[in-house]
């Protein structure tokens, strides 16, 4: 066996609507070798995984796998569920998974679900070994390589309070894009997003965070404005330390004046020794320690967001409880073991860990870790009271008292952060602040939350709601319209007057095209950007007001969406094109395919269907939210009984494109206005305006606005580029198109034919990947409708010979009739485009289907001046 091919499909997909590992193997000589007939490897499976036995598979019951692999199953099937329970063994619970044929006899995809990328890659490359070491008779260390694959996926785990916000967002339907490898989200797209890490959002200055990181100058502030903080000051040495501590007087506390998470941080220190050791703790963070008073009492963290307090917890530090019978150490064993605890943030609590600050404060207390505490007796191993550090923390929100809560507030705005975690330490957080002697003891920029969603007692606060609310109160938007735009022939055209529209609607509208990303007018990534990533870079800008993205084929199955749900999804058209490509073999695979573009559609929103299609039409029951369909027929029978059922329908009728419902019928536009058709002869356009105005009535725009972009819009180079782009050249024509199947050129000869004047000279060429049929029918359509030909090639030959489809191409010619001498192979496009020009004559018209437009358009212009200076020298010479 080998891998083929591994790849993270991270948006919504052809397999599901949430992320899955697409695993391409190839069985090689295993491909129809049943478990059964492999000696011991069932047994050896099940006692190396035995969390195997709980799968039910497709038998329906605890054990209905293992029944399967008794009866025999194939590899890919076992190498799903695999790479399943690998994933539940690292503690993620994921169920989903299939394993399907792909090609030939022994390729195989094996899709399972994840959550953590990192840990579902690797469990798919260990569920790879695991097999192929049981099949020559080896075992594989399961055990370490589940500890490797746990630190690899810690790194990409978001923290604790990141994640809160993520899983609260995507409840209230807010899309959300993880910017880089960190903690920091994009909530929302385009002109509506929000930025947050942690609990960090975009409204904090960095003025704020500085401040609240500068514990000494926090402590002024909030002096200047009332409010009672501990009396300290700044020490850049250990003797000015303890001068400090002097005068301030003991007990005294010793911290980094820009710590965080209780790093460094030393309490109720009584003398200068402890202050000296307690400055050393300091240096190994910082050169610059805050000297500041002992506050007696309890520590508290209260959570302020938007001028209201939302939680607060006291906060206990790490400790053990002594049963007379364990040791120090042994009860930090056995806490540890508690469910609620693991490493850094992964659970509700931290591990306790055994390091030189702990040892100090034992030190400092009399203890060793040999020591056996009497039972009920509490032993501190920490003195400050982060989760971090292993400590506690049990909810009191309802028990803060209000003088308490304004000071808290009145801290947060004089710092100026939407977000903190205001420190207080009191004796009776029921009392007033003045009341106790107690004070506010920092002011904290990106607090965590976990201690207020998963307190050790107390009612549990959903912080991260809180948050979510103020970035997007009630009735503020969080997203942008979105369109996507799929099919075989159409797309681009389509995508392109569905952004004129919005453009005159009066968006600023971000484009993903075959041509390249635009913003606005401009283009500001060139090349084919159809596919997730090109999307994600139209949501992230934060200008974008409507996003229209071109969606194809090799993006849906490879990668999956780039967007969450759309407002308004389309299909054009399905014919004929990339089949026998990723597992696409029938023109039901490649519907099947593109419906995800239509499934993926807020319930709100609309699907738009080609109702002359009949593919189109047999996804409509995966479609979600509203249906509009469009046709040119009128009379159309799925559009009359659509419209008897309420739906909604744009059609033509006497040569006017109709908005039309059960109850109105609203004229947009005659098709003879809008200049991209020709007058009507292109028909191709007259469906591509269809298309884009059933997506703008989906959005809600005005049949004015639509009018007012569609009678505008024009097939050339500025706004429709290699779309039939027509250019006079000398006293013939040339026009260049982008058609590459033969629907595609079909609808092109189909407008040449109504506006030609003399001969029709064709440079053909087809994509090296299409099926060998393909290639031959469009030659022999060629071959039909030309009266002379020049057959070109891509230079991407996508796996061909060269001159292989030049020669089926040829081959389809013959067949359609046309005659050897007026045919010519030249693979080169721009010289198979320039021997066209140079036999033109007058009235001619010379099409090419392109590859390159930039070099076809070089060429184009080369030959246009030269022809004007050969005619400027003869008007010389005359």
């Amino acid at each position: 066996m080998k891998v083929v091919n591994l790849r993270a499909l991270r948006g919504r997909n052809v397999y599901s609507h949430n992320p899955v590992i697409k695993l391409t193997v190839d069985l090689e000589d295993l491909y129809d070798t049943p478990t059964s007939e492999i000696p011991m490897f069932n047994e050896n499976l099940v006692a190396m995984i035995p969390g195997l036995k709980e799968h039910k598979c497709s038998e329906g019951y605890r054990g209905g796998f293992v029944a399967r692999l008794k009866r025999g199953t194939y590899l890919a099937h076992v190498m799903e569920h695999t790479a399943l329970e690998i994933q539940n063994m690292l503690g993620y619970n994921i169920r989903y998974g299939k394993a399907r044929w792909d090609s030939g006899l022994s390729i195989y995809n094996v899709i399972y679900g994840y959550t953590n990328e990192v840990a579902a890659v690797e469990a798919g490359l260990m569920a790879f070994d695991v097999l192929n070491h049981l099949i020559r008779g080896e075992t594989i260390d399961i055990d370490e390589r589940l500890d490797m694959i746990r630190k690899k996926a810690a790194e990409l785990e978001l923290g604790p309070s990141t994640k809160a916000i993520e899983v609260e967002a995507k409840k209230a339907g807010i899309p959300v894009i993880r910017i880089g490898k960190d903690s920091i989200l994009q909530l929302g797209y385009g002109a509506n997003q929000r930025r947050i890490q942690a609990t960090l959002t975009d409204q904090a200055s960095c003025i704020a965070v500085d401040i609240s990181c500068d514990k000494w100058m926090t402590n002024e502030l909030l002096k200047q404005n009332g409010i009672p903080v501990p009396a300290g000051r700044i020490a850049r040495n250990k003797y000015e330390a303890v001068e400090m501590a002097n005068d301030i007087g003991y007990p005294a506390v010793v911290k980094p004046f820009n710590g965080n998470q209780g790093k460094g941080v030393s309490l109720n220190l009584s003398c200068d020794e402890e202050v000296i050791s307690a400055y050393e703790a300091v240096e190994r963070y910082t050169t610059d320690a805050l000297v500041e008073s002992y506050i007696e009492g309890k520590h508290y963290r209260v959570l302020v967001v938007k001028d209201r307090v939302i939680a607060a917890s006291e906060r206990i530090p790490a400790h053990v409880v002594g049963n007379g019978k364990n040791t120090i150490k042994e009860l930090i064993e056995l806490e540890n073991k508690n469910p609620l605890r693991g490493e850094g943030h992964e659970k509700p609590l931290t591990k306790i860990k055994i390091d030189e600050v702990m040892m100090l404060l034992l030190r400092k207390n009399h203890h060793v870790l040999e020591d056996i505490p009497d039972e009920g007796q509490v032993v501190y191993l920490r003195e400050n009271d982060n989760l971090s550090t292993g400590g506690i923390a049990i909810d009191v929100t309802d028990q803060v008292h209000e003088d308490i809560k304004k000071m808290c507030i009145k801290a947060a705005s004089v710092i100026g952060l939407d977000v903190a975690g205001i420190d207080v330490t009191t004796t009776d957080i029921s009392s007033p602040l003045g009341a106790t002697g107690g004070a506010i003891i920092e002011v904290n920029a990106a607090p965590g939350i976990r201690m207020h969603h998963y307190p050790s007692s107390g009612t549990p606060r959903n912080v991260a709601k809180e948050i979510l609310s103020s970035l997007f109160p009630k009735g503020k938007a969080h997203s942008i319209p979105v369109v996507a735009v799929t099919g075989t022939n159409g797309k681009t055209t389509t995508t392109r007057l569905v952004s004129k529209i919005l453009k005159e609607a009066g968006h600023y509208v971000g484009m993903t095209t075959t041509s390249g990303i635009y913003l606005g007018d401009e283009c500001i990534i060139k090349g084919d950007t159809t596919g997730p990533n090109s999307a994600k870079t139209i949501l992230m800008n934060k200008d974008v007001t409507a996003a229209v993205l071109e969606t194809a084929r090799g993006g849906i199955v490879n990668r999956g969406l780039g967007y969450d749900l759309a407002d308004v999804g389309i299909i054009t058209n399905i014919t004929d094109d990339h089949l026998g490509l990723d597992g696409i073999e029938t023109l039901e695979d490649l519907a099947h395919a593109k419906s995800l573009v239509v499934e993926a559609v807020k319930d709100t929103g609309y699907a738009v269907i080609n109702a002359d299609d009949e593919y189109c039409l047999s996804v409509r029951d995966r479609a979600f939210g509203n249906i509009i369909l469009f046709t040119k027929d009128h009379k159309n029978n799925y559009v009359v009984k659509h419209i008897k059922d309420g739906g909604r329908v744009v059609y033509i009728k006497d040569q006017i494109i109709y908005l039309a419902t059960d109850k109105e019928q609203i004229p947009v536009v005659n098709i003879e206005n809008i200049p991209a058709t020709l007058g009507g002869a292109l028909v191709h356009n007259v469906e591509n305006s269809l298309a884009a105005v059933a997506v703008a009535w989906g959005l809600g725009i005005d049949k004015d606005a639509i009018n007012r972009a569609l009678v505008s819009f024009k097939s050339d180079e500025k706004e429709n580029p290699g779309r039939f782009n027509m250019y006079d050249v000398s006293d013939f024509r040339v026009i260049v198109d982008y058609g590459h199947n033969f629907d595609g050129y079909k609808k092109v000869i189909e407008g040449l034919q109504k506006i030609k004047i003399n001969r029709i000279i064709g440079v053909i060429g087809v994509p090296g990947d299409r099926l060998d049929t393909s290639i031959h029918e469009v030659g022999i359509l060629s071959g039909q409708s030309f009266d002379h030909v020049f057959i070109k090639e891509d230079r991407d030959l996508r796996g061909r010979d060269e001159g292989e489809v030049a020669k089926r191409l040829m081959e389809g010619c013959l067949k359609g009739g046309l005659d050897p001498n007026r045919m010519e192979i030249e693979l080169i496009e721009e010289v198979a485009l320039r021997k066209a020009m140079e036999m033109a004559m007058a009235g001619d018209i010379v099409i090419v289907f392109y590859e390159d437009r930039e070099r076809i358009m070089e060429v184009i212009h080369e030959f246009s001046h030269q022809n004007q200076r050969e005619r400027h020298q003869q008007k010389v010479m005359l």
